[in-house]
């Protein structure tokens, strides 16, 4: 017997344009996939993908496509780990059948995840690049929430920090560079970073040449973002990083981001979550990752000018955990 599989493609706008150093994003587009056993049971994932691997909604839906007759009534999380690479598809059918099994058995999917229970979790708010008049704006405005995210690129660092410290001095401060710095500019505004009082500081250098933070000697714990997809990715950041970003998108599921999250500890890594953009059925799974982290990034649905029903609750940055009938 087979599980019926449904395949959605949806975009979810932006409450404003949202600059990284990538470029500028105006909507979030994700592909649904819902498992269904036939017996009243439905399963749900949702996924963006890793767009700076080139995923797209179509290539998504094209690896799930050519699965779709191997989706059997009694598939395993690890089959799916065989047949797919790490990244979107794999997640969104991941994330479903966790979402499916917990509907099955009548069980939370934390209960099932080994997890004694879940907590409401503190999120940073992410700040994204813009003007001045246009960064300052957004600063004031999240006044209210107690850590804030600013994305940076080679050019617009140090005033990010600057505006943030002058519209909200009791922020606390991560900087996410998104591959777009060198060890020697790193090198050269650190110590201003120091001074700003920022705690962290995401993928500095471009994935693939971590070796240039080789016996640097940095004050600022640096975590892993763009360089850590799964277990695969640990062993060339030990000694280069001290926390690693897991993300479901990257990882290619719930799966394999529990177990990324266990070795990492097992390394002496900090663990932080964070996300691809998306709605509440995208942060419900990483809210389990989210338990364990010294850093939480799920503010995607903060960002967008609507969420899917139910959603997960916001209160101020203080995220709380799905109701069953969202997710797990």
């Amino acid at each position: 017997m087979s599980l019926e599989c449904t395949l959605t493609g949806e975009s979810w706008p932006l409450q404003e344009p949202f600059e990284i150093s990538r470029g500028v994003m105006t909507e979030i587009k994700v592909l649904v996939v819902r498992l269904g056993d036939g017996r009243g049971h439905s399963g749900y994932g949702e996924a963006t993908g890793v767009p700076y691997k080139g995923e797209t909604q179509a290539s998504m839906t094209a690896q799930i496509e050519a699965l779709r007759p191997r989706l059997h009534a009694d598939l395993s999380s690890a089959e799916l780990m065989s047949w797919l690479p790490p990244g979107g598809a794999r997640n969104a059918l991941d994330c479903a059948l966790w979402d499916l099994r917990a509907k099955q058995a009548g069980r939370r999917a934390w209960q099932m995840a080994g997890l004694a229970r879940v907590e409401p979790v503190l999120t940073a708010y992410t700040i994204g690049l813009g003007s001045e008049a246009d960064v300052r704006r957004k600063i004031r405005a999240a006044r209210h929430l107690p850590m804030l995210k600013l994305k940076a690129d080679a050019t617009r660092h140090l005033d990010m920090v600057r505006f943030a410290r002058e519209e909200h001095p009791a922020a606390r401060l991560v900087v996410d560079a998104n591959q777009a710095w060198s060890r020697a500019l790193l090198e050269r505004i650190l110590p201003e970073l120091q001074a700003q009082g920022v705690e962290l500081i995401e993928q500095p250098v471009e994935r693939g040449t971590d070796a240039q933070l080789d016996g640097l000697v940095c004050a600022i714990p640096l975590a892993a973002d763009e360089s850590c997809v799964d277990r695969s990715s640990l062993p060339a950041l030990v000694g280069r990083y001290q926390y690693v970003n897991i993300k479901l998108d990257k990882s290619g599921g719930l799966t394999e981001a529990l177990a990324l999250a266990r070795e990492a500890k097992a390394l002496g890594f900090g663990l932080m979550v964070g996300n691809m953009g998306g709605t509440s059925l995208a942060m419900a799974p990483a809210h389990l990752i989210a338990q364990d982290c010294s850093y939480v990034d799920l503010d995607g649905p903060m960002l967008m000018s609507a969420d899917r029903a139910p959603a997960m609750r916001y209160e101020g940055a203080m995220l709380e955990a799905a109701e069953a009938a969202l997710w797990g």
